[in-house]
């Protein structure tokens, strides 16, 4: 049985000179769809790993990029405009506010690939990052099956104009002695320092193109030796910048990203999307946005290492070994030597503290978990952010929040623990730093960086939101959970050394889940759930997969995704739930 892939509806196409793009005017083409949404760090990645094969595969590939919408924020027109041109997105993308192609193609989680044949069939369905090898392997075959009727040549792809500002979506900005700014200029893949002024450019550093020496650079450090960290995001590194002479060196990262786990108090010589630097307790503090973790690295030996967060995306709290972080993006210091954290995913103000009697402990001041966001001051039990980038701790100890997708600064005051609003209608403001008695904002989608007063305090309460997407209805009771994986033709799940495989299971609120929790081997777990009562139920997965045929020197590949099920029990509703990791699952309609 083949299944018809469904027909490509949304709000308008970008990228393509202002057609619209259908099926059949694809006919002929492999089509790969790529369901993102802008703030998901593992879909940027994606982004990067799609890069090698529209290239390789140029003249017979069509990569569509179907923009599915997490945050409220990110259905905004201009703003979905603005990511694709802000990460470099060289392919027609199709603006889908209400998530009908999420729905119609069945996805369950950010990034969703989907691939097409010439005639028109769903032919494979992959979650998560890391599945270029097999992307490649599976193009390949569908080249040499359908080589009769390929159609060959340009696809719809038409690059936009191209924009000119002197700085182009900013990152992240530090003081520097004598006055002046240094700013990651980030889709210009340079840092700038600017005057006082915030505008006069005093020098670059780097050379402007992408990965030499720098690709999409976020956070920033002064170094007590004068020198200056940068948090080399895409180049997946810790670059070193003398600014006597603007010499760039490598101080941790290899260039390519970390693709297995690590765990509290390992070390790696891979990173994975560095975006923030701090300097906490006599060390260097990285916010590994990629495995959802904080690390350390020493600027003189350059050894990174695992400081907090399991890998598993989420809120939760305790000892770093056990926190889930969610994509940490800013980082900040108060005098008392709390390291306050924007935990961007979910929407959260969090904290690390290291205390001799008890041990380092992870806590939330602010935030509610992965599905719940908005605009709502008051106490910090219920208020809510939307996908925060920066911090910075004010003079009197309270700590400003880039509240980045609400395009607005909150203050959070400690001592009250009481959240209130200091600036609003800002252009995704992506981090914040104390000048004096102003704060200098960087308003990353207006191109600019800009200076307000610290001003009063206001509340506000414009709504709260949870993530649209549809509920999976399932039974109470029993459940069996099963990941769908099938590796790529030339590889295997080789079991020599142990079960190549990994799920972990969780739920919010954990009493939706009263058994099979936990992490151990296998792709395939009996659950018990709730009598009733609806929630999240949260899966992760990874699997190795290696080469056939060279023994135990075989390459081997690691796939990984996590996803959160929005659920709600109904007797009578099904007892199985399926998730395809890499699968030949069909979505569409079937035909004999």
């Amino acid at each position: 049985m083949r299944v018809r892939a469904p027909e490509l509806r949304g709000r308008r196409w970008l990228n393509t000179g202002g057609a619209d793009v259908t099926l059949a005017d694809l006919r002929g083409k492999i089509v790969l769809l790529d369901f993102w949404t802008f703030c998901c760090v593992n879909c940027l990645h994606v982004l990067d790993e799609l890069r090698e094969l529209e290239e390789r595969f140029a003249d017979v590939l069509v990569v569509v990029g179907v923009h599915s919408p997490k945050f409220v924020h990110e259905a905004d027109p201009d703003a979905v405009e603005a990511a694709v041109e802000r990460y470099g997105v060289t392919h027609p993308v199709l603006d889908d506010p209400e998530l009908g192609m999420w729905d119609a193609y069945a996805a369950r989680a950010w990034p969703t690939l989907v691939v097409i044949d010439p005639a028109g069939y769903v032919v494979a369905q992959m979650a998560g990052e890391g599945h270029a090898h097999g992307l490649g392997v599976l193009l390949d075959e569908l080249v040499a099956t359908h080589a009769d009727v390929l159609r060959r040549g340009d696809g719809p792809y038409v690059a936009p104009p191209e924009p000119e500002t002197a700085l182009r979506f900013p990152g992240k900005v530090i003081a520097l002695p004598g006055g002046s700014f240094l700013v990651s200029d980030t889709a210009h893949h340079q840092l700038v320092e600017l005057e006082p002024d915030l505008v006069t450019e005093r020098r670059r550093i780097g050379s402007g193109e992408r990965g030499a020496p720098f690709s999409e650079p976020q956070g920033l450090l002064l170094l007590p030796d004068g020198d200056v960290l940068v948090a080399d995001s895409v180049n997946h590194a810790v670059r070193r910048v003398d600014l006597a002479d603007g010499t760039v060196s490598t101080v941790a990262g290899t260039g390519s990203q970390l693709r297995t786990r690590v765990e509290v108090g390992d070390t790696s010589g891979e990173l994975s999307t560095p975006w923030d630097l701090a300097w906490w307790d006599g060390r260097v503090v990285v916010a590994m946005a990629g495995p959802h973790q904080l690390w350390t690295v020493d600027p003189a030996t350059g050894v990174a290492r695992v400081l907090a967060g399991t890998t598993n995306e989420g809120l939760r709290d305790g000892p770093p070994s056990d926190a889930f972080f969610a994509q940490p993006s800013g980082l900040a210091v108060s005098p008392d030597g709390t390291l306050w954290i924007a935990d961007s995913e979910t929407s959260a103000l969090r904290s690390l503290v290291a205390s001799p009697s008890v041990g380092a402990e992870v806590s939330t001041a602010v935030g509610l978990g992965l599905f719940d966001f908005g605009h709502r001051d008051g106490d910090a039990d219920q208020a809510l952010l939307q996908h925060p980038l920066g911090v910075a701790v004010l003079p009197d100890g309270s700590i400003a929040i880039a509240d980045t997708y609400n395009g607005a600064l909150r203050r959070y005051d400690p001592a009250t623990r009481t959240v209130s609003t200091l600036a609003r209608d800002l252009r995704e403001p992506s981090d914040v730093l104390v000048d004096g008695d102003a704060l200098v904002v960087v308003e990353s989608a207006a191109h600019r960086l800009v200076r307000v007063p610290i001003p009063a305090s206001t509340r506000v309460d414009a709504g709260a939101h949870r993530v649209r997407r549809a509920r999976t209805d399932l039974s109470p009771g029993a459940l069996t959970l099963h990941v769908d994986f099938v590796p790529p033709t030339g590889q295997h799940l080789d079991a020599r050394f142990g079960d190549p495989t990994s799920l972990t299971v969780a739920a919010s609120p954990p009493d939706l889940l009263v058994s099979g929790g936990g992490t151990s081997p296998g792709l395939t777990r009996e659950l018990v759930l709730a009598a009733d009562g609806e929630g999240v139920l949260q899966v992760s997965v990874a699997a190795a997969a290696c080469d056939d045929g060279d023994g135990v020197f075989a390459a081997c590949h690691r796939y990984q995704q996590d996803w959160g099920i929005p659920l709600r029990l109904v007797d009578g509703a099904p007892t199985t739930l399926t998730l395809p990791l890499r699968s030949t699952a069909h979505p569409g309609t079937p035909e004999p």
